[in-house]
């Protein structure tokens, strides 16, 4: 099914102010109907926007917050008048991390004439992206996997982040240069395709460089109660660093283990446990010297990007502490999308083609320096935003940033 919709959104880029001070109406968050807005009026044709969010499914923790800050970010622009004066419609809906339900609400997006799709994760990410192709329906997530960059392959997917494999290239850089370059390195990883996607471009990069580190993979037993086990199968490796490519509850049950135990090892988190909720759950005295790799960057960064959000949070009466890097890279995602369609709209033909060929070919695209730490950009021949991530270490119960940007 080809996607044909035209609608009269004539020069959208140019009546749409990004430097938003959103006021009034309700955020609320991914319920059945899903759609966010409120605030001043527009006109003009509804621009519908189909979401995919895990709110209660095995990534909750992190896909919660990445939910509202979408929607808050759609909430933002609809009250400042929306796209050219037409609102955003956002019809969010909670998949349980669960790809057949991704599947059937992805039929009800088509079936609603959606223009583009906000993902998830991995799995449900792979799985669509020939559907989408086939329907030309732009499609972003929260998945970071390095297959979905290739426009050969994905042809209608966008990573606006650092993937997952340039996040384990920018982890090895660093524990190369900090171990003095002779290392064993444990990966601990979700069994699942999104905590696979990096584990065999990490082992190739080691090869690429000529690192003298040793390098092995775990998969992480689904509702484990501790880690002890594996832990002890990287002891035996000699394991010094252990990279996590999981979500932040059992990577803080790492390193409540690895203090348990009495083990000289150091964290390296990817992004999905690169954030407060890994400090929060593992606590501030357990997380202290761990290290993170994080293309998004937290509130406390303060970001040109973060000026926008904090107005909205203000306004909103929503407490800074609230706003995890979860909530911000659900924000700066949309945003991305929201600054593709405002591109395709100057033309007056809003379809899926035309979002995807703004995306392509309107150059740097400027996001506060929210992802990567500098504006994202997408191409005919790929899809991959930007290969940078921040690094930043826990310091005091906070993300202390120590390298931004950071290039594999």
């Amino acid at each position: 099914m080809k996607h044909t919709r035209r609608t009269g959104l004539v020069a959208l880029g140019a009546t749409l102010a990004l430097t938003l001070t959103a006021c009034g109406g309700g955020e609320k968050e991914g319920s059945s109907s899903g759609t966010s807005g409120g605030g001043g009026e527009a006109s003009g044709e509804t621009i519908k926007i189909g979401v995919i969010a895990d709110m209660t499914g095995a990534t909750a923790d992190v896909g919660g917050p990445y939910n509202r800050g979408m929607l808050a970010y759609v909430d933002s622009v609809n009250t400042a008048g929306g796209l050219g004066g037409s609102k955003i419609e956002a019809i969010s809906n909670d998949y349980a991390y669960e790809v057949p339900k991704a599947e059937q609400l992805y039929k009800q997006y088509v079936n609603d004439e959606v223009v583009a799709i906000q993902g998830w994760g991995t799995g449900d990410s792979e799985a669509l992206h020939g559907k989408v192709a086939q329907d030309e329906l732009p499609f972003m997530s929260a998945s970071y996997a390095e297959a979905l960059t290739d426009p050969k392959e994905a042809p209608y997917n966008f990573v606006v982040a650092a993937t997952y494999s340039d996040q384990i290239r920018v982890a090895l850089n660093w524990i190369n240069k900090d171990s003095g370059g002779d290392a064993e390195v444990a990966v601990f990883h979700h069994d699942s395709p999104f905590g696979n996607a990096p584990v065999e471009d990490g082992k190739a990069w080691i090869a690429e460089k000529g690192y003298k580190l040793g390098y092995q993979a775990y998969a992480m037993p689904a509702g484990s109660p501790n880690y002890a086990g594996l832990l002890s199968q990287a002891k035996s490796q000699g394991a010094e660093y252990i990279i996590i490519q999981n979500v932040a509850s059992p990577a803080a049950q790492v390193a409540k283990d690895i203090k348990a135990g009495g083990m000289d090892m150091k964290i390296v988190c990817l992004n999905w446990c690169s954030n407060e909720l890994f400090i929060k759950t593992a606590g501030a005295d357990v997380a202290e010297g761990h290290m993170m790799i994080q293309p998004i960057a937290p509130l406390s960064t303060n970001k040109p990007g973060h000026k926008a959000i904090n107005d909205y949070i203000t306004k909103k009466g929503i407490k800074p502490e609230d706003v995890t890097v979860s909530w911000v890279a659900g924000w700066a995602t949309m945003e991305a999308m929201a600054k593709g369609i405002t591109k395709a709209g100057e033309g007056g033909d809003l379809t899926g083609p035309a979002i995807k060929e703004a995306l392509e070919t309107m150059g740097a695209i400027d996001v506060g320096q929210l992802i990567g730490g500098e504006t994202i950009q997408f191409s005919t021949d790929s899809h991959r935003g930007t290969s940078s991530s921040g690094v930043y270490s826990v310091e005091g119960g906070k993300m202390v940033e120590v390298e931004a940007p950071a290039q594999p």
